[in-house]
């Protein structure tokens, strides 16, 4: 798809304000919006445009109608893809987020993204749950369903999944997500740490207040604070970790939001951050 795709192009997301909050809505009701690579291509554009964008603080991705992403769609990327290639194992083994449309790593623009929040509203199987494991904040609907369900289609786990997996729930669990391809319900994924936060209610709303709790912090400190996470969160050479805080601290100590936040603190009123 054409670097200079504007928001006027998207044909499979919607994008809408909310404040700071900038919601990115996966828009395929009618397949529970499956995924596609032109999909990928809208979302990838979407954040980079919210990246470069002062007013925007932190993002919420979410489903329009009853699903989130129920997978990828078969006959855009699976079926095509054995059709195009006589069912060659080279071809057959590489999954949707794996495409040529879909070659900008997903894995790291998340990391070194704004904040980003899922409101998962239902349905988030295969790719429609590996691509939020590297977001932030994972809120679920309660009766949501989720499924790591890679190995039920004949093919492996991607989106750096079999590592984000054991991060978010244990060995066990991430384990048993994976080799058997069941559906679990967004409270069992509460229970289990696959999501962050369950509700009955609006998960959008519940979102949405998320993604402002980070949103009002200052944007370097955000950015530093992921970076650090994502690097120091399996490092067990606790001097690396140690090393990367303090160039992430030095960093801070000179940045203009560290003065606005001092400053704000002595006189005794609401920070300005953007």
């Amino acid at each position: 798809m054409s670097s200079h795709m504007s928001g006027s192009d998207y044909e499979q997301i919607t994008v809408a304000d909310h404040e700071e909050v900038r919601a990115l809505t996966l828009n395929r009701p009618e397949k529970l919006n499956a995924w596609t690579p032109r999909m990928h291509a809208e979302l990838t554009h979407a954040l980079k445009a919210g990246n470069d964008d002062p007013s925007i603080g932190a993002f919420v991705v979410t489903g329009a109608g009853r699903g989130f992403c129920a997978g990828a769609d078969i006959s855009e990327v699976f079926a095509a893809r054995i059709d195009a290639a006589d069912a060659s194992a080279d071809s057959v083994g590489r999954t949707a987020a794996s495409d040529d449309a879909a070659a900008d790593d997903w894995v790291s623009l998340l990391r070194r993204s704004k904040p980003i929040v899922a409101a998962i509203n239902g349905a988030s199987i295969g790719v429609g749950l590996t691509l939020v494991l590297s977001m932030d904040f994972l809120v679920a609907h309660s009766e949501a369903k989720l499924s790591c369900r890679f190995v039920k289609m004949g093919v492996t786990p991607e989106l750096a999944s079999s590592h984000l997996l054991v991060q978010r729930c244990g060995w066990g669990a991430a384990s048993d997500l994976a080799l058997s391809g069941r559906i679990v319900t967004g409270a069992e994924a509460g229970a289990i740490g696959l999501v962050d936060e369950v509700t009955d209610g609006d998960v959008l709303e519940a979102a949405l207040e998320r993604a402002r709790s980070y949103a009002e912090n200052p944007p370097t400190m955000l950015q530093l604070t992921k970076q650090l996470l994502t690097e120091n969160g399996s490092d067990t050479d606790l001097r690396a970790v140690q090393r990367r805080e303090l160039e992430a601290l030095n960093l801070a100590r000179a940045s203009s939001d560290h003065r606005e936040a001092v400053a704000a603190f002595l006189e005794k009123r609401p920070p300005v951050f953007r």
